[in-house]
């Protein structure tokens, strides 16, 4: 069994890959509005999961943290155009503080790799 990490960091890899399963760590978003900071994160999820060999169609698990739980119907909006209708995966919602005052909205993604 093998461990591949992608993009390690001191503190974090963003993306590490056991047994066809590939975990990636935290990401946030850039902009002002939940949303924006949504589409952001999103965006690098896409990436790290096509460079881990998976794709959204592969989510198996989502954890998705919010600043303010009164954001979770613009969190969901940018959600649902965005994760592929056929295969949504397991998911949690919940309101956290955040690691710093600007992040509003943080998601954690576990995938499979054919």
């Amino acid at each position: 069994m093998s461990i591949n990490r992608i993009g390690v960091y001191p503190r974090l890899s963003s993306a590490v890959i056991h047994n066809n399963t590939v975990y990636l760590a935290g990401q946030i978003g850039e902009g002002d509005t939940t949303a924006d900071q949504c589409m952001s994160a999103l965006a690098k999820i896409d990436q790290l999961l096509a460079a881990s060999g998976s794709n959204k169609s592969k989510i198996l698990q989502s954890l998705i943290y919010l600043a303010d739980i009164s954001e979770f119907n613009e969190m969901n909006k940018v959600w649902e155009s965005w994760i592929d209708p056929c295969n949504t995966p397991a998911r949690a919602t919940m309101e956290a503080k955040l690691a710093e005052p600007e992040y509003k909205v943080e998601f954690v993604v576990v995938a499979a790799i054919d």
